[in-house]
């Protein structure tokens, strides 16, 4: 009896380690976009898919000047099969520092930029139908990058600092992470009349330290990378919490970081599993991709946060990664991945693992 016990003891206070997931097997398409001769990408912060499989890229190219104040977004549209059709936005006012691009339900382009503390939303046509935050003047006296403060400043409704991202649901309110500095969502309807907001740096549930990355599922649950605090936290419409995860995979020893040094932490933007982007695939059989800087792994996940498979490593080879900074998913075999740190988006395509 008295082993029985200590066997059970035992057993209760042995940590339980993470199980290894398949790896997926995938395939990247060798210079799938093709651009001009006088057009490059720099960093390229956003990928987007809309309804006709057009591919729209944001990054940090154009730039000008030095490097803060400089205009660096440019944002770029490529036909299925990677020709460049065209330039949307040339020379835009909110352009300053690129972040993310998505289109929503009507095949309208929404961009965020992280530098001007703007979100812009242009039709098919490339046009811009609404606009919201507002940049700092340049004829400001102490115009300059928003400090970090501790606590920081209230948030002001309608305006952001250093936006992230952007989603909607199904009745075409849009959920914006905002972002850097005020850590936290906010929601406008489809007029673009601002509802609510909530969360606030921290590390609680409906709390956030960086919510870089925003996706909405076919049942209007809210999934927001908490990348800072290295969870997904979910939330309803009304902005209750209603769940969180955290993507728990034993990182390879000879896991090498795509830039600096090792990472040690177990926590923030750079501990493994940290989610970087997300993105969920179309429905009615709908999973989550997630992705890291370090190792550099893509995560496939089912929506209540089991991994199915993982895929990728830190690199600057073809299919290798270099900080994925969004991740298109128009279905389950199809990525589209853009990267900070090679100046890229990839089209990988992957196997099933079931």
């Amino acid at each position: 009896m008295r082993r029985s016990l200590f066997v059970l003891v035992l057993l209760a206070a042995t940590p339980v380690f993470a199980q290894q997931p398949p790896e997926i097997r995938y395939h990247s398409v060798p210079d799938f976009l093709r651009l001009p001769p006088d057009i490059y990408l720099g960093e390229a912060t956003g990928v987007a898919v809309n309804s006709k499989g057009h591919i729209f890229v944001f990054s940090r190219g154009n730039t000008t000047g030095p490097a803060y104040a400089a205009a660096a977004a440019q944002l770029l549209e490529f036909a299925p099969d990677g020709k460049f059709l065209r330039e949307i936005g040339h020379h835009l006012y909110a352009w300053s520092f690129a972040h993310t691009v998505k289109v929503d339900q009507a095949d309208n382009i929404w961009v965020t930029d992280k530098g001007s503390d703007m979100v812009i939303k242009f039709n098919p046509e490339g046009r811009v139908v609404m606009v919201f935050g507002r940049k700092q003047e340049a004829s400001d006296e102490g115009t300059e990058p928003l400090k970090h403060v501790k606590p920081p400043l209230p948030p002001v409704d309608g305006m952001f600092r250093q936006v992230t991202d952007v989603a909607w649901d199904s009745a075409g309110n849009t959920y914006i992470s905002d972002g850097y500095v005020n850590s936290r969502i906010a929601k406008i309807d489809k007029d673009g009349n601002w509802l609510m907001s909530w969360g606030e740096p921290g590390a609680q549930p409906g709390q956030f330290n960086t919510p870089h990355s925003i996706a909405v599922d076919a049942q209007n649950n809210i999934y927001v990378a908490d990348r800072g605090n290295r969870r997904i936290q979910v939330f309803d419409t009304a902005g209750k919490f209603v769940r969180q995860f955290s993507i728990d995979v034993p990182v390879p020893p000879d896991a090498r970081p795509a830039i600096g040094n090792k990472p040690t932490a177990t926590t923030g933007t750079m501990a493994p599993g940290a989610p970087w982007a997300l993105c969920i695939t179309p429905a009615p059989n709908q999973v989550l991709y997630a992705s890291d800087a370090f190792p550099g792994r893509i995560y496939k996940l089912t929506l209540d946060g089991k991994i199915l498979g993982v895929l990728g490593k830190s690199g600057k080879q073809l299919g290798q990664l270099g900080w994925i900074h969004e991740i298109a998913c128009p279905s389950e075999d199809e990525l589209f991945v853009a990267e900070l740190l090679n100046w890229r988006v990839q089209k990988l395509t992957l196997e099933r693992t079931h």
